[in-house]
């Protein structure tokens, strides 16, 4: 077991030089991550070889009542775009009947809000790829005709479902730049050769805790359970994140998360030194910062060059 109270005393998100080895350690960024794929050689680089930068329930920014029930819920406090630009290539939303973003019982704006920042990202960049997960929350209904009010909102921009998504190259994606996956509860699953993927393709191993240590260590378990990017046939998600328990004392999200969110970097170094790297695809966070989407693109970036 990792005992991740021994490195509590560094502060992993300060800088990228305090855990070297893994590949992607020493990445600065040059300027802004906003258009960070388009630096890569697309024609290289397959979509298996990116380390996916993501943030777990992306659009809480505005949930619930400030001060009142939002601490309880939110998880992020940039929009989705302001997430993109930022460099985060993988949303995690989740929506209720009426089509509203939600987060177990409280609710925000309307989905159109999510897609609308999509789309104005993509009309900004030519390059860039996103992979956006809708999904109906616990205990919620689907919305009506969910699957094709997506397909008419995002239109062109969807990349159709392909059983073998992970081995194109970035640049056989495009025109289509949103790779959008539908987890309905109630209606039909998209099917083979629908413009929308199905839960099948993205996959993780949730971990209901508030400690830190626990949390980090099953996500090393779990990854070591999987085959590695080069032959897995889906997505596989790590998040970086602990959430608050009933009987804790503490049930706000930020100062719980706050316990491992700086932990990133090590995990990353950790998952390196037991030969895992290769199988981390998806990694997420809750309140991203720059410094976690570049230990992402660090490792894409050091992937391509090997």
């Amino acid at each position: 077991m990792f005992v991740l109270q021994n490195h509590c005393s560094v502060r992993v998100s300060s800088g990228a030089g305090l855990y070297h080895g893994e590949p992607g350690s020493d990445y600065k960024p040059s300027g802004p991550n906003k258009e960070w794929m388009a630096s890569l050689d697309l024609d290289r680089v397959h979509v298996k070889d990116v380390l996916w930068p993501g943030t777990h329930d992306s659009a809480t920014n505005k949930i619930g009542v400030p001060l009142v029930s939002r601490p309880f819920a939110q998880c992020q406090t940039l929009s989705v775009y302001d997430q993109l630009c930022l460099g985060v290539r993988v949303l995690d939303i989740r929506v209720e009947g009426s089509g509203r973003v939600c987060h177990g019982i409280l609710t925000s704006y309307k989905v159109d809000v999510v897609i609308d920042d999509v789309k104005r990202f993509m009309s900004e960049t030519k390059q860039e790829f996103v992979i956006i997960e809708l999904r109906t929350e616990f205990q919620k209904t689907d919305p009506p005709d969910f699957d094709k009010f997506l397909i008419a909102q995002f239109g062109d921009l969807l990349v159709p479902q392909d059983a073998n998504i992970v081995d194109r190259s970035l640049r056989e994606l495009l025109p289509h730049r949103v790779l959008c996956i539908w987890r309905p509860r109630n209606s039909p699953a998209p099917a083979p050769g629908s413009p929308l993927f199905s839960s099948g393709f993205l996959k993780d191993n949730w971990i209901d805790t508030d400690l830190p240590s626990t949390k980090f260590d099953s996500n090393l378990d779990y990854l070591g359970k999987q085959e590695p990017n080069s032959v897995r046939r889906y997505f596989y998600r790590v998040e970086n994140t602990v959430t608050p328990q009933v009987t804790s004392a503490v049930l706000c999200v930020y100062p719980v998360t706050t316990r491992i969110r700086g932990f990133a970097r090590l995990f990353v170094s950790q998952a390196y030194k037991k030969g895992l790297l290769d199988r981390l695809q998806i990694f997420s966070s809750d309140f991203v910062q720059e410094d976690f989407v570049n230990i992402c693109i660090g490792v894409t970036i050091a992937r391509h060059k090997i």
